[in-house]
């Protein structure tokens, strides 16, 4: 049956059936390996170690996040979150702390996509209120500090993409920064991180105290979110 082509020809490629073929007989001969509960612990995970300071205690927790490298040497090869630990000096959360641990590992090792507990740790609020992170950033509670140091090293491994801020839109921040300052009489400097006007507001999607009020409208310098859209 013939094909007609209505379109200019700009590009063409040689299908090669052979080199087809081996291909997928190498896939049936060795299928991808997806993460589940039978799978073995290697006598080495490859990992990182996060370090979490609050203002409620005088001793830090350490976060260590171990991956298990599936399908090692193919170009299927992925990272995947197999155990998680948490240790500090301060006893006083010994119970949630070790039982958090185990619930998380064992949604580790059941496979499928995990990257939803970033979302249901960040949501979890203390009743007896949070705490500002140097640089304004607010925590409801330990549990979403620790969702946030899951949140980047999903990130760091690949499981989530890093949402990256288009330059035009951090252009009209940086716009929108440098007019506030002139109207309220602030000296003028380069923004950085840490570095909002001291009457921001919290911002409620990304926890910063970064809104300002420009043209009547609510602004948060950190993410871009404004209420007008």
């Amino acid at each position: 049956m013939a094909n007609i082509i209505d379109k200019k020809i700009v590009a063409y490629e040689v299908v090669n059936l052979e080199e087809q073929r081996r291909k997928a007989a190498q896939e049936e001969t060795s299928p991808r390996q997806g993460m589940h509960e039978k799978v073995e612990r290697p006598e080495m995970l490859v990992g990182a170690t996060y370090k979490i300071k609050t203002p409620q205690s005088q001793h830090a927790l350490y976060v260590t996040i171990n991956d298990m490298v599936l399908n090692h040497g193919t170009e299927h090869e992925v990272r995947q979150p197999f155990e998680i630990f948490i240790n500090s000096k301060n006893m006083d959360h010994f119970q949630w702390v070790v039982a958090l641990t185990r619930v998380i590992s064992a949604v580790f090792r059941k496979g499928g996509d995990v990257t939803f507990l970033v979302e249901e740790m960040k949501a979890v609020f203390d009743p007896q209120g949070g705490y500002f992170k140097p640089g304004g950033r607010f925590m409801p509670s330990i549990v979403a500090e620790i969702g946030f140091a899951l949140e980047s090293h999903m990130k760091m491994i690949g499981l989530l993409k890093e949402e990256r801020m288009p330059e035009a839109h951090r252009e009209m921040l940086q716009a929108k920064r440098a007019e506030y300052d002139t109207l309220t009489g602030q000296p003028q400097h380069e923004e950085t991180v840490d570095d909002f006007p001291p009457d921001c507001k919290l911002c409620s999607k990304c926890y910063t105290k970064a809104v300002i009020i420009m043209d009547g409208c609510l602004t948060c310098l950190n993410c871009g979110d404004s209420k007008c859209g």
